[in-house]
Formats: C-alpha cells, sequence, structure tokens
C-alpha cells in the first residue's frame, strides 16, 4: 500500500485531466472514480508508473502553481521531446530549465536522467553544465554533454 498520494485539486476537469495523463504515461491506468451531487465524478484515481494520484472536482478555490511539480526522468532526448511536446500543447506552457506547465496548470520537470551526474564531480564541468542548463528551455542531453565536457 502506499503510504502518501499526491492529491490534485481541479476545478472542474478532474476526469479530464486523468484521462490526458494516462494517454501520455506509459504503464498508467485510470482506477476508481466516485460520484459527488448530480451523478457526476467528484473524485477519479489513477496511476502513473506505479504512482497513485487522486484528482478532485473542487472547485475554482484553488489553483496550481510552479510550488509543486512532478519531475519525469527521462533516459534518452527521444523522451524528453515527447513528453515536452505532449505536456505543453494544447494551452500548456513551455518555462526554463526542463519546466513545462500542461493545460490544466499542473507543473512538470521534464529532465534527462543523466542530470545529477552532470551536475556533481568535477565543480568546473558540473558549471558549464549549469550554465548550459541556465539558457534552455527544454533539454538538449546533447548540449549539456558537450558544455559539461568543455565542448562548447
Amino acid at each position: 500500500m502506499q503510504k502518501i498520494t499526491p492529491f490534485l485539486w481541479f476545478e472542474n476537469q478532474a476526469e479530464e485531466a486523468t484521462d490526458f495523463y494516462v494517454s501520455i504515461f506509459k504503464d498508467a491506468k485510470k482506477g476508481i472514480s466516485a460520484k459527488g451531487a448530480e451523478g457526476r465524478i467528484m473524485t477519479q484515481t489513477f496511476s502513473l508508473f506505479g504512482q497513485e494520484f487522486i484528482a478532485l472536482n473542487g472547485g475554482p478555490m484553488f489553483k496550481f502553481n510552479e510550488s509543486i511539480s512532478f519531475v519525469v526522468s527521462c533516459e534518452n532526448q527521444q523522451e524528453i521531446d515527447f513528453y515536452w511536446k505532449k505536456l505543453s500543447e494544447d494551452g500548456g506552457e513551455e518555462s526554463m530549465c526542463g519546466w513545462v506547465k500542461d493545460r490544466f496548470g499542473l507543473w512538470w520537470q521534464v529532465v534527462p536522467a543523466i542530470l545529477s551526474q552532470l551536475f556533481t564531480g568535477e565543480p568546473q564541468k558540473a558549471q558549464r553544465a549549469m550554465q548550459a542548463m541556465m539558457g534552455m528551455k527544454k533539454f538538449d542531453i546533447a548540449l549539456l554533454q558537450k558544455a559539461y565536457d568543455g565542448e562548447v
């Protein structure tokens, strides 16, 4: 049993958001829905890569912001490109350093798995990688690696 479950408050798009996330991520599935007043869905459970979530149709009182985000660790540039495109389409918003807001206002960090390796070790190499990262929106793994290696 999962001890901590992210609970996502949507105005009235919990089911739409759940369908969106399940369509993007591999090994994703919808779970149990609970109906509220007038037979409309109040909560919808879903999982992404085994991580359980609960989506709530809670009304307009609260909005997502950058203080909470989900990190998508990507093994290669193809994964970065895929998730970046899917999460930013249809009203999403691209931001700096791998951050992207989806059309529901939820923030994601689409990052290469190698990032932590580039920022540890030799300080000069890590600084070059960090400087390259600061100039990016969507991560470019090859450019990060070149910066780390001192080739750019």
